[in-house]
């Protein structure tokens, strides 16, 4: 079988699905090809984190307007997605962390961000029950968010196959060829021919971009998460505890504690698999900073891939090769970033220049400036 398509975008996570259904929605006839099921990768293992505070005027920028677009989904969509502005409260147990801090927020309040910096004190009131031991303070942004990961691809693929999109599921992508348009070999034998490609398949992507003879800077890691019962509602925000030993967790809408954290040293390559010492260690880290949380009883564990980068911020751009885009290395914050790459990247795609400054996220950029916020 053979079939043409205007453009056909390789990973069926929240950026391949953003994009689709904004170029759908400009009259594009989009397919989007997706080795499993839509979601199956990295979107559907995130824990639906959505913060304004980064580091870079670029990454803050866009954070702005992707929390706006997650606000507007219910409308769009005509069904919730557990949209909520719970905020986000980054904690600094050391004096170094607290002046990066202070220059961060000088950055996200230019920016028009609504964020203080606050006294151990403040930040238990924020979150009742919070231990401050050794805390020196909080970076706070009550409106950071956080939505539900299934819904929000629910809307987009639903918006996309009304605009005659169409969602090709459990048929990966097995070679890249470009002969004047692209052709794209499918496991089943078939082929996708486009007169354009974008490549956002999260830690999958460095391989694609192999078969089309590129090798791009992107670098999979293994992260793990779980979820506990329902709980009475007892926190809002987003805990971020940046020590060696920290993690991060929050309590969503309906009541579960969904948690992580960063191993150190890190779990290289596409991985599925979990730790038998995750949960006991994860148990720790959350009842050190609240400690009724031991109380909590674990629903189920998971984990999936954060696709990393040298600078700490994605590869959001045209390729060398003509016409074959990419979209890939969000470094844990693919979810957040989502609904407005998706909207700004149909429209470079379409239009051939950005909405906004997007040189930070290039593809032959310097690699020299560090995202401090991960």
């Amino acid at each position: 079988m053979k079939k043409s398509v205007d453009i056909a975008i390789i990973g069926g996570g929240i950026i391949g699905m953003a994009t689709a259904c904004d170029l759908s929605l400009k009259g594009v006839n989009v397919a989007v090809i997706e080795r499993k099921y839509i979601g199956s990768g990295s979107t559907s293992r995130c824990i639906g984190g959505l913060r304004h505070q980064f580091s870079t005027p670029a990454a803050i920028r866009l954070m702005k307007e992707s929390i706006r677009l997650f606000s507007e989904m219910e409308e769009e969509f005509g069904f919730s997605v557990e949209f909520h502005e719970g905020g986000y409260l980054l904690l600094a147990h050391d004096p170094s962390l607290l002046e990066i801090f202070k220059n961060n927020i000088d950055i996200q309040k230019s920016e028009g961000i609504n964020v203080s910096l606050l006294s151990p004190e403040e930040c238990r009131n924020v979150v009742p029950g919070l231990n401050i031991d050794g805390l020196l303070g909080g970076a706070y942004c009550p409106d950071d968010a956080q939505a539900f990961p299934f819904a929000v691809l629910k809307g987009y693929r639903e918006i996309l196959v009304q605009n005659n999109g169409e969602c090709l599921m459990y048929n990966p992508v097995t070679d890249i060829r470009k002969n004047g348009h692209f052709a794209l070999s499918l496991e089943d034998g078939s082929t996708i021919e486009a007169e354009k490609v974008l490549l956002s398949s999260g830690p999958w992507t460095r391989e694609l971009g192999k078969l089309a003879g590129l090798d791009l800077p992107l670098y999979p890691e293994r992260h793990e998460a779980m979820i506990t019962q329902r709980m009475p509602k007892f926190m809002e925000p987003m805990l971020v505890d940046y020590r060696s030993d920290g993690c991060y967790f929050h309590q969503l809408i309906t009541g579960q504690v969904i948690g992580c954290y960063t191993p150190v040293p890190n779990v290289p390559g596409i991985r599925e698999d979990v730790s038998i010492e995750f949960i006991p260690q994860l148990a720790k880290r959350m009842t050190r900073l609240v400690p009724d949380l031991d109380k909590a009883g674990v629903l189920r564990h998971w984990s999936g891939c954060y696709t990393m980068t040298p600078d700490g911020n994605p590869l959001v751009d045209e390729t060398e090769i003509d016409g074959l885009y990419v979209a890939a290395g969000m470094c844990g914050h693919g979810f957040m970033f989502g609904p407005s790459i998706g909207k700004n990247l149909a429209h470079f795609m379409t239009e051939g220049e950005w909405l906004m400054d997007y040189s930070d996220f290039a593809i032959d950029r310097s690699f020299a400036s560090k995202e401090t916020l991960k």
